[in-house]
């Protein structure tokens, strides 16, 4: 009888104790998964962001298609033939996910001219307030290359930034971003940073030594390059502003004149139809260089970037028509080919070589089940896999949230040990009874 009680009155405490322990707290319940459908109007606090959904996974490329001579493009069922246009290279990309459609000559190195300017713009635009003054240096009109195009900058005048930046990309102004480049540390200082900014980008085609595009030696772009500042331009809302604005007021003192943007595929000038949903972004001409010309347009919700250098025929307004003839294919292309190639950063060759040895050190002799050494400064040792670890603050698949699962189990043990320590202390005190 005395066990028997013994056993019940343990047994009773420990269903107590694990009712208790069993209820969850409430502040130890995890949140439910973000569901985009949760969202309702008014339920974000104000000053607050949302995180956009994440983008489908990117289709595999081979990047080093790109690299091959002659027209790349790998046509899908029912695809429109690639146009046949003189351009000695050309880029057609989605500017979104970045993905060549096509390409000719994609890599080949050839001067830039103007086109040059929309990397200094990628470059400069970030540092000076649009409404910022500056009252113009004779010193930072010099060196100006004989025959340029300029908007009229005069010593000792004073000009907005924005007024600046409409010289560049309106009228082409050299005279502008020779300006610009004084605000900003200087012509070759703004040269390297030029060439850094390239480099950030993955234009590894590009040598920057005159930023304003004028003819220089070994200076030179490609098309893919052109192609990436015009998609990295898309994404700055100044930059956009600026290169798709037709016609601007430029200031002279008391006065002012008006300019037009030398992109005919914008204005609709001289005899060139205006394309529909043009961004615009930039167009050059030297004599060296021809002409080259990058665009962006829009349709519905697909927006392509198409870069041009150097036609080889129909004279100076071909490079729009060709431009035209490719945004076209582009358009109607999309979704029936498959891309040949990327104008997202790709790994440098050091860094392919390194995950090659790293792999290949992988498959030699790695064990699956390695602690991954990470060295001061959170980088992982050259072979070394990188592996997540757990956060500690979320349970995992399958553990339970709240108290330790080991606390209940330890408190029914104790229960029983007092109980059975009871039993024996009453057992030995009725013997001496």
């Amino acid at each position: 009888m005395i066990v028997t009680s013994a056993v019940r009155h343990a047994a009773a405490g420990t269903a107590a104790l694990l009712f208790v322990l069993s209820a969850p707290a409430a502040t130890a319940s995890p949140a439910p998964p973000f569901s985009p459908g949760s969202l309702t109007s008014g339920s974000v606090a104000s000053g607050s962001s949302v995180e956009e959904p994440t983008p489908p996974a990117p289709r595999f490329v081979d990047r080093a298609r790109l690299d091959r001579r002659g027209t790349q493009v790998q046509k899908l069922p029912g695809a429109p033939s690639v146009p046949e246009v003189s351009a000695l290279s050309w880029v057609v990309a989605d500017a979104s996910s970045g993905e060549v459609l096509a390409a000719r000559n994609a890599h080949r190195k050839l001067p830039p001219a103007s086109t040059l300017k929309a990397l200094f713009a990628l470059t400069a635009l970030p540092h000076n307030d649009p409404s910022e003054q500056h009252t113009v240096a004779d010193s930072e009109l010099t060196g100006i290359g004989a025959g340029s195009s300029l908007v009229g900058i005069k010593e000792g005048y004073t000009y907005k930034v924005s007024d600046l930046w409409n010289g560049v990309f309106l009228s082409s102004g050299n005279d502008a971003v020779h300006v610009l480049a004084a605000m900003n540390g200087g012509w070759d200082a703004m040269s390297r940073k030029m060439q850094e900014k390239a480099r950030s980008l993955g234009a590894r085609d590009t040598h920057v030594v005159s930023p304003d595009g004028y003819d220089a030696p070994d200076q030179v772009s490609s098309a893919y390059d052109l192609a990436v500042f015009g998609r990295a331009g898309l994404q700055d809302p100044a930059f956009v502003r600026y290169c798709s604005t037709p016609y601007a007021d430029f200031p002279a003192g008391s006065w002012s004149y008006g300019i037009a943007n030398t992109n005919r595929l914008l204005t609709g000038a001289d005899g060139v139809a205006r394309y529909p949903g043009l961004l615009g972004i930039k167009n050059g001409y030297t004599s060296n260089a021809g002409n080259t010309l990058i665009s962006a347009a829009r349709r519905g919700d697909r927006t392509l970037v198409v870069s041009v250098m150097n036609p080889q025929g129909g004279g100076g307004l071909a490079v729009y028509e060709e431009a035209r003839e490719l945004l076209d294919w582009g358009f109607e292309a999309a979704g029936r080919v498959q891309p040949v190639g990327s104008l997202l950063p790709g790994p440098t060759k050091a860094e392919a070589e390194a995950g090659s040895r790293a792999v290949a050190a992988k498959r030699a002799g790695g064990r699956g089940d390695e602690t991954v050494s990470v060295a001061a400064g959170g980088a992982p040792r050259a072979g070394a896999e990188a592996v997540a670890a757990p956060h500690r603050d979320s349970p995992g698949d399958g553990e339970p949230s709240g108290p330790s699962a080991g606390l209940p189990l330890t408190l029914v043990g104790s229960a029983c040990a007092a109980a059975l320590a009871l039993w024996g202390w009453r057992r030995k005190a009725a013997h001496r009874a």
